[in-house]
């Protein structure tokens, strides 16, 4: 086993932590006060490569892996969660047109994606239905050469940015198995029905996009249908076991930032007549954070390259986002503590860290449904 990163993937990291680092560092409290973001960052993170790095060089990619695209994601995630989320999740939707879709959307689309020219976005999630997707009741009719779909959609990234949508429809609801009834079909965002409403009052990464999104008899070429119809759910577990490795490393740059910060301040904040670093709990809590962070990346490195290697493990990918996710939210909660009544104040990065780190529970997969996974790999 070779635990050390090749000369070329340290190459990505240094570049990924170099442009995060003098992009996203004076920008990140103002976008985040004001919930907007820079579409200009993004443009230049697409000239440099970062953008789709796992889309093949065939379609404008790099050609790399997910673990590449995660080694970036981390570095941006622990210079800023909000910007690094508006930029990265440019490309949330890709993976599934490489999985499933057909040439022509492939060429059509990905080089779009690698380019800067169009972001795109996967809606999912509706206001009944989050975790259980089967819950899903946005409908797509076949009538003719088109698909009429209406429905709505909730809290989807991009949702007023993304050129084109990959929308989950309900398209056989007959069907006796609730894992056969829905489909991927993408519909581009100028279609005359589509209307994306930008949602506003975010706790946490409040410089990337979320929309709710109402499609009022759209109607759009069968041969938009991404996949084979009835085998959108098998598609979309499919597509959850690459983006969650996202998650995993957004979640350990959050947790580094947040670690980095705590010994920032408590090597220079003093109280009774010395530093808070010569204070053993403290010091506890430290080597606490820097031990869960580790521990989290080893994960997330192993689930990522078993993937890059045909060997994906989803209960690896769960146990790698559940634990990832969760050290993230108690490194920021630590680092906050450790900061006391100026961790408080919107000035410190500390805060923000705090709120952008529960998302991480959340999307993509709450801690509670990679349990199940993880217990049914388990238990059968």
């Amino acid at each position: 086993m070779n635990f050390e990163l090749t000369k070329e993937q340290k190459g990505i990291q240094k570049a990924a932590r170099e442009f995060a680092g003098k992009e996203f560092t004076d920008k990140a409290v103002g976008f985040d006060r004001e919930e907007r973001f820079d579409l200009s960052i993004w443009k230049k993170a697409c000239d440099l490569g970062f953008v789709g790095v796992f889309i093949d060089e065939q379609y404008g990619g790099a050609g790399y892996g997910f673990f590449e695209h995660c080694l970036i994601a981390e570095e941006f995630w622990a210079a800023d969660p909000g910007i690094g989320a508006a930029v990265l999740s440019a490309s949330f939707g890709s993976e599934l047109l490489i999985l499933f879709g057909t040439e022509e959307q492939k060429k059509l689309v990905l080089p779009q994606i690698v380019s800067g020219e169009a972001m795109i976005g996967t809606a999912i999630t509706e206001p009944d239905a989050g975790s259980d997707v089967t819950a899903a009741i946005t409908a797509a009719v076949e009538e003719g050469s088109e698909w009429v779909i209406n429905g709505s959609k909730m809290f989807i990234t991009n949702g007023t940015l993304a050129k084109y949508m990959l929308v989950f429809c309900l398209t056989d609801p007959e069907n006796p198995s609730r894992h056969g009834r829905h489909s991927f079909i993408m519909v581009p965002s100028n279609t005359m029905g589509f209307k994306a409403t930008k949602l506003h009052g975010k706790m946490g990464i409040r410089a990337s996009d979320t929309a709710e999104i109402s499609l009022k008899d759209i109607r759009v070429p069968l041969q938009n249908l991404v996949g084979k119809k009835g085998e959108g759910f098998h598609e979309l577990m499919a597509f959850f076991n690459r983006t969650r490795l996202h998650i995993c490393a957004q979640a350990v740059g959050l947790a580094r930032a947040a670690l980095e910060e705590a010994v920032r301040h408590t090597k220079s904040r003093r109280q009774f007549g010395q530093t808070l670093a010569s204070f053993q709990a403290i010091q506890f809590k430290i080597a606490e954070m820097a031990t869960w962070i580790r521990a989290a990346r080893n994960l997330y490195y192993e689930a990522a390259w078993r993937t890059d290697e045909g060997k994906l493990d989803h209960a690896l990918v769960a146990m790698a986002k559940w634990f990832s996710a969760q050290i993230a939210v108690r490194c920021a909660d630590e680092a906050l503590q450790m900061h006391g009544g100026y961790g408080y104040i919107d000035e410190y990065k500390v805060q923000r860290l705090y709120r952008d780190a529960k998302i991480l529970e959340i999307y993509e997969g709450t801690k509670e449904m990679e349990k199940v996974i993880i217990a049914r790999s388990l238990l059968g």
